[in-house]
């Protein structure tokens, strides 16, 4: 079942998704930051230690947003970061934000689509995506066009939250996302769906064993997970 922001919409999901960041981009960072009361920043710093040894110098990232994993990977000392969004609104938010810091000669922000990438085969050392990849309309044929444009043997860094299984952390988190998030959600940004969206979206993901079959199935190597927070979120790490 595909779920989408706004069920009344007619819209594909792709297009319903970018609308949903527009209208929530300029109370994103601090909805993100607060909700998740900043692991997110903490899980996008582990992330990129994963990339430390392959020292990777043309990195991607894809749904990248406010720029925020664009930012962080600069700690690996790249030549260029380009960044990747469907969203207009988000990348608006993110090219202000790598102005502000004076980042803007290494990191490039543009609009694109993870499934139809403008790029050529074998271009890029790394990619990363962060909170991103639920959010595909195609799962699979983003995932093979990501590939694609990965060098061999290049590195493929997936952050996306997962579904905790344990007692007693399993209800607390599924009374927080789904009974106290997408309150906050809608009172921050005012819109009505995005927030009861996240929780719908986290649910109908194939994460953990699931998600690493596909990854292994459309082509990536050496494909493992690194659960966070007890399996709040995972870090996927592969190959091509």
């Amino acid at each position: 079942m595909t779920v989408i922001p706004y069920k009344e919409n007619t819209k594909g999901k792709k297009e319903q998704v970018a609308e949903m960041f527009n209208n929530i981009s300029k109370k994103y960072d601090f909805l993100n930051h607060f909700l998740s009361m900043g692991i997110d920043i903490l899980w996008r710093k582990k992330a990129i230690r994963l990339l430390k040894e392959s020292q990777p110098k043309q990195i991607l990232d894809i749904a990248t947003g406010t720029g925020d994993f664009a930012i962080e990977a600069l700690k690996l000392n790249p030549i260029k970061v380009t960044g990747v969004d469907i969203s207009e609104g988000m990348l608006a938010v993110g090219n202000e934000k790598i102005k502000k810091k004076g980042l803007a000669n290494i990191i490039s922000l543009e609009l694109g689509d993870s499934e139809n990438l403008r790029f050529d085969d074998n271009a890029f050392d790394a990619y990363t995506v962060g909170f991103g990849v639920r959010n595909f309309e195609n799962l699979e044929k983003g995932l093979t066009e990501m590939l694609r444009v990965l060098k061999p043997n290049g590195t493929a860094i997936i952050l996306e939250f997962s579904k905790p299984k344990a007692f007693p952390i399993k209800q607390i988190y599924n009374f927080y996302f789904n009974k106290m998030l997408p309150g906050i959600g809608k009172l921050v940004s005012k819109d009505n769906a995005a927030y009861t969206y996240l929780p719908e979206s986290v649910d109908a993901f194939p994460d953990g064993e699931k998600f690493k079959a596909i990854l292994s199935k459309i082509g990536y190597k050496n494909v493992t997970e690194i659960r966070l927070m007890f399996g709040i979120a995972s870090i996927y790490k592969a190959n091509k």
